[in-house]
């Protein structure tokens, strides 16, 4: 009966949450993660094997559809001194990290949490104020520079967490590197194929026909990559983001199948995963004063350093489109949640700290919403 419960629960949640979302006037994904909450609070909701092994893959696929927003050609043809601003951003932004965890005396999960870089939810904003938008094509850039560091931050974190600091971390980041470094080469290699053999890319995922090869490939390539991080003991994350990422770049003349990709990802996987985010989150935290001042905290730290940092940024973009950029750089929901997951199931942080660190993502992504969209009015 809890099976059927569960199951009755989570697809009401998965119909309403957009509904919500309209009213409140705030992106879905909080709004998921506030509804498991309250489902779990009212014991509608309750942690199974089966979801959580539905909320992993969909947190990977959320991985996956942010590697699709990747594009490649965009970030090869960017002026060199815009790369170089953007990655000075992503420098000050790690370096004001560590100072400001030194001076406050955060926990070191906090302070690895402080710089994190996500472009996952910047895909409401593209719909909202489309590609074109000059702020958002500099966000993209400097995002996506910033989540290879996030995700090759997340990956030495999980892989301290499981063989911890000594000769088995330097091993297992060499295979890191070599596994990098191969997928690069596999890269040229793919180009200089397609450049010569341009037909192979209408052959591996044709235009027409009803079998839906296009999903069929991506769904492929998303699990074999996924499947080669786990043989290697790495974080599956970056697995999840490279596939995406290798879709973007190679079949970008198949304009339907990010649309295609993303309807089942936000329409069914990644809502599962927010829903369980918050169903393990115990409602009676917002009652303990010092989780919510460390929320507060956190999330005024993590705000106040992209706002400095974003003076790299003047040079190329307006006063004013520097601290868009800044603003929807605020918002590394998906990163941070994992970020604090895996401190927590480590034993590296309390369980006050990973409450704390939950509902600062939740903040950042309201805050940085509402501003945006009055600063997008103006």
């Amino acid at each position: 009966m809890e099976a059927v419960t569960l199951i009755l629960t989570l697809s009401a949640a998965l119909w309403l949450s957009p509904f919500l979302a309209k009213a409140l006037r705030i992106p879905t994904a909080p709004v998921e993660i506030m509804l498991g909450s309250l489902l779990s609070w009212v014991h509608l909701i309750k942690l199974h094997e089966y979801f959580d092994l539905i909320a992993n893959i969909g947190f990977l696929y959320l991985m996956f559809l942010a590697g699709l927003e990747v594009n490649l050609k965009q970030i090869t043809g960017t002026s060199k001194s815009t790369l170089r601003k953007a990655l000075f951003f992503v420098i000050t932004l790690g370096a004001l990290a560590g100072i400001s965890g030194w001076l406050l005396d955060f926990n070191p999960i906090i302070t690895l949490s402080l710089p994190l870089v996500s472009i996952g939810l910047l895909a409401p904003l593209v719909k909202t104020y489309g590609k074109d938008a000059r702020w958002l094509q500099t966000a993209f850039v400097v995002g996506v520079l910033g989540e290879i560091i996030s995700i090759a931050t997340l990956t030495i974190l999980d892989a301290a967490s499981t063989v911890g600091f000594g000769k088995d971390l330097i091993l297992k980041m060499v295979s890191l590197l070599l596994f990098i470094l191969g997928i690069y080469i596999l890269y040229r290699l793919l180009h200089l194929l397609f450049w010569w053999y341009p037909e192979l890319k209408s052959t591996l995922m044709p235009r027409l026909g009803t079998s839906d090869q296009d999903v069929r490939l991506a769904m492929a390539l998303f699990f074999i990559l996924i499947a080669v991080m786990l043989l290697l003991h790495l974080e599956l994350a970056l697995g999840a983001f490279i596939a995406g990422a290798a879709i973007s770049a190679f079949f970008h003349h198949e304009k339907h199948l990010e649309e295609k990709l993303s309807s089942l990802g936000f329409g069914f996987l990644v809502p599962l995963f927010f829903l369980h985010v918050g169903a393990s989150f115990d409602v009676h935290m917002l009652l303990v004063p010092s989780i919510l001042s460390d929320a507060f905290a956190v999330t005024g730290v993590m705000f106040a350093i992209r706002l400095l940092a974003s003076f790299h940024l003047r040079h190329i973009a307006a006063a004013k489109d520097a601290l868009l950029v800044a603003l929807a750089l605020s918002m590394p929901l998906t990163l941070l949640v994992a970020v604090a997951t895996i401190g927590y199931t480590t034993g590296n942080i309390e369980t006050g700290t990973y409450y704390s660190l939950i509902l600062a993502s939740l903040f950042e992504v309201i805050v940085s919403m509402v501003l945006i969209k009055i600063l997008g009015k103006r």
